[in-house]
């Protein structure tokens, strides 16, 4: 589905599009005037497709990333997802779509310590009212998707870091989100972890048709996704095709021939 900006209105015709924007601006207010994280950022994420964002720190990848997962409200512009606007939406609406269509890992990852790995996981489906063995059983399908069966019963505490980020994108699957936004997720750990990450978000791209998106600082971690697009000074300062796992230092040198 694809919306077409006529004027002040926006029409839709049909494309197999998880998420589209247009004409993002987010301006943060401050003493005196106000900075402008994001100016006329358009792209789109097809279905299926594994995008990463880089920039610089200040770039505003975060931002956007915070917007599309409707954790804030854009100045200007529209974010359409499933053929919804999510400026059109209540907050309380926008709270549902958020729980319900849509995964966010973060750098930290905001796993409850006092539940077990199966819980932390079953927990969005739990605040969403469906029944507990329903949940319980799909909870466990995800821990063996990531590849932690067999630490069902423990708690994050007892888990390593790259563990824990498997956990949280677990708990992000739950609701079989459109599109999986994940913000820096592998900011906390040591390359040998961080890998484990993007080539588990690749394989949900590649084996179980999931969309993600996710921001990076790691030319490495880009490799992975099928196209890269580059934030400088909140506008997008061009796109980079990776080639495929390997060619962090072709990534590196576009990356660095964009934001200069």
């Amino acid at each position: 589905m694809r919306w077409h900006r006529i004027g002040k209105r926006l029409t839709i015709s049909r494309m197999s599009h998880a998420l589209e924007v247009f004409d993002l601006q987010k301006d943060f207010p401050t003493t005196g005037e106000s900075v402008r994280a994001l100016v006329s950022v358009t792209l789109s994420v097809s279905a299926g497709e594994f995008v990463a964002i880089m920039g610089a720190s200040g770039s505003g990848k975060s931002t956007l990333l915070h917007l599309i997962g409707g954790l804030d409200r854009p100045t200007a512009g529209a974010i359409v997802i499933e053929g919804r606007d999510l400026g059109q939406m209540t907050d309380r609406e926008r709270t549902l779509f958020r729980r319900r269509r849509l995964g966010i890992v973060f750098q930290q990852y905001n796993l409850l310590p006092t539940l077990t790995a199966v819980e932390n996981v079953a927990l969005p489906a739990m605040v969403d009212g469906r029944g507990s063995q329903t949940v319980s059983s799909k909870a466990n399908e995800l821990l063996e998707l990531v590849d932690l069966g067999h630490r069902g019963h423990h708690r994050p505490q007892a888990m390593s870091g790259g563990e824990q980020q498997r956990l949280a994108i677990a708990r992000a699957l739950m609701n079989d989100p459109v599109i999986l936004l994940a913000d820096e997720p592998t900011g906390n750990l040591d390359s040998r972890h961080g890998q484990a990450i993007w080539g588990l978000l690749s394989r949900l791209v590649r084996e179980n048709q999931r969309t993600v998106l996710a921001v990076t600082h790691e030319p490495g971690g880009a490799t992975y996704a099928d196209r890269v697009i580059v934030l400088k000074d909140g506008r997008i300062a061009g796109e980079i095709m990776p080639g495929g796992e390997g060619h962090a230092s072709l990534v590196a040198a576009r990356y660095a021939e964009l934001v200069d």
